[in-house]
């Protein structure tokens, strides 16, 4: 008997292992073979490529597709090719897409309850308030501590000189962007940039540090949506957010529970907190009318914690990846490197030799080659959508069902021949003519639509002040341990991170003394 079981046992294990895996070849979507338990993504889950080369991969591998199919496990996901089909999915179809499906379940996990992870109703309610944290208003009262911050960085700089000048410039960028969103975002004064093992900092990397439990779960948690619930229990990482949780409830003591009148982001969470619910129209329930269903969030301590991890963790994380990227490419590009600090010398001579807001706006040169380094190394290489409800592609005749998975390939787009001549150059001025018609979705380093990077601004603000305050008085040339070409490090998919760090050799500018 147990013998007549075993056949039986070993088929239906295999079926539960394949099912969904005819379904892009029964829509006529081209997409390479998937097997079992693994689908597609058998390099990822190994660790051996990252989502961001593998949709690369696939993006380049089937050139004339306006879209590509692969499986996460049995789950089907989509990769868009066609800008059209992405304008669609990230704008004008959004309320079929409305869901990342990044985070997990906020009852297990709480700290996925913050504007980036979670989806749906506590997405529309806390993206319509917290945006007015990053109004120009609020921009401009922040830039004083970015000048604070700028001015520590030039004077690690000058010590790293002495030192000999060699830095992992992916380092120091990331302890200056940790002093700033601390400062800005917290109130916190952090000594980040001039001890790189302060306590903020290491928190910085105990977030983004993958143990072998997130290594090993994780894959599991994608690969079997069906145990889910046991895994996330086992996949539970409450101390992030209790320290968080400490951080918040300190610097609101301190403040007497009142917002201070430094218009930084426990302030307007203080204010949120003080008006007890976050209330709107639902984005995912409607009445038997049509009409809209009110429904509430709760700003209570958690969800404020929240916020806080994740303003804090992507705040640095994408700003540190994006700045020091760029000195690695100004680095073997010392004539673009030359013009760019001459530009900020001359806008810079119009401001007394100090930064302000309206210097940083008036730097052209740094603007374009910033704005390129994201184009080639996006510190987000993939956007991600589910479909919320049935959906079908007009071009295609492809209808999608609730569950699919949506993957923008912004570097394989960005890096493009199709959009960008010559993609792998390193050329600012592509980014000179604005009259060049160039459709605004083949540049996506912060996404677009709805659920674009709210913070955009303010990142692009506190990266163009710390590179202007480096390039300003520093020159950045290779090393001998640089690598022309950094390996992305595979195990790195949400943010893109590089192995080994951007070893760079640091030299004070000719004129240009302490």
């Amino acid at each position: 008997m147990i013998l007549l079981l075993v056949p039986f046992i070993i088929l239906l294990t295999y079926f539960y292992f394949t099912k969904n895996h005819d379904y892009w070849r029964k829509r006529n979507v081209k997409h390479d073979k998937p097997v079992p338990i693994f689908g597609t993504f058998f390099q990822n889950v190994m660790g051996i490529r990252s989502m961001t080369e593998i949709a690369t991969e696939l993006y380049n591998k089937y050139p004339d597709e306006k879209v590509v199919g692969l499986y996460r496990g049995t789950t089907p996901e989509l990769i868009i090719r066609d800008l059209d089909l992405v304008r669609n999915i990230l704008n004008v179809d959004f309320s079929y897409f409305y869901p990342r499906g990044l985070g997990r379940d906020v009852e297990r996990e709480p700290m996925f309850l913050n504007i980036f992870h979670v989806d749906g109703d506590p997405w529309k309610l806390l993206r319509q308030r917290l945006t007015a944290a990053f109004t120009t208003s609020k921009l401009k009262k922040m830039f004083p501590l970015v000048v604070e911050c700028a001015e520590k960085l030039q004077h690690v700089g000058e010590e790293t000189v002495k030192r000999g000048g060699e830095c992992d410039v992916r380092e120091l960028m990331a302890r200056f962007t940790t002093e700033f969103i601390a400062a800005c975002g917290f109130g916190l004064q952090v000594d980040s940039i001039g001890n790189q093992n302060s306590i903020l900092r290491n928190f910085g990397r105990q977030i983004f540090k993958r143990t072998w439990k997130n290594i090993v779960l994780v894959p599991l948690y994608d690969l079997f949506p069906d145990f889910r619930k046991l895994l996330q229990t086992l996949l539970g990482e409450p101390l992030m957010l209790n320290v968080t949780s400490e951080i918040v409830r300190t610097v609101c003591a301190e403040r007497n529970n009142k917002p201070s009148g430094r218009h930084d982001f426990i302030d307007l969470l203080m204010e949120l907190g003080a008006e007890g619910k976050i209330k709107g129209e639902s984005i995912e329930k409607r009445n038997s009318d049509g009409s809209a269903i009110n429904v509430e969030l709760d700003m209570d301590l958690q969800c404020m914690a929240a916020q806080v991890l994740v303003f804090f963790a992507a705040g640095f994380e994408t700003s540190s990846s994006a700045t020091s990227y760029l000195l690695h490419e100004l680095a073997f590009h010392p004539e673009e490197q030359e013009k760019i600090q001459q530009d900020i010398d001359q806008v810079l001579a119009k401001y007394d030799n100090k930064l302000c807001y309206d210097a940083i706006a008036e730097m052209s040169l740094l603007s374009m080659a910033f704005k390129e380094a994201m184009r080639k190394f996006p510190s987000l290489g993939t956007l991600h959508r589910i479909c919320a409800r049935r959906y079908t592609i007009p071009e295609l005749g492809i209808t999608l069902d609730p569950g699919v998975r949506i993957i923008i390939p912004v570097q394989a787009i960005q890096n493009d021949e199709k959009y960008f001549d010559n993609p792998s150059q390193f050329k600012p001025e592509r980014f000179a003519d604005t009259s060049v018609e160039r459709n605004k979705y083949c540049y996506l380093p912060f996404g677009e639509g709805p659920r674009m990077c709210m913070g955009a601004r303010l990142g692009e603000m506190q990266s163009l002040a710390g590179l202007a305050a480096l390039l300003h008085k520093f020159s950045v040339e290779p090393s001998e341990s640089t690598k022309r070409e950094p390996q992305v490090n595979p195990l790195s998919n949400t943010v893109q991170s590089v192995k080994g760090g951007l070893p760079l050799k640091m030299k004070l500018r000719k004129n240009k003394t302490s």
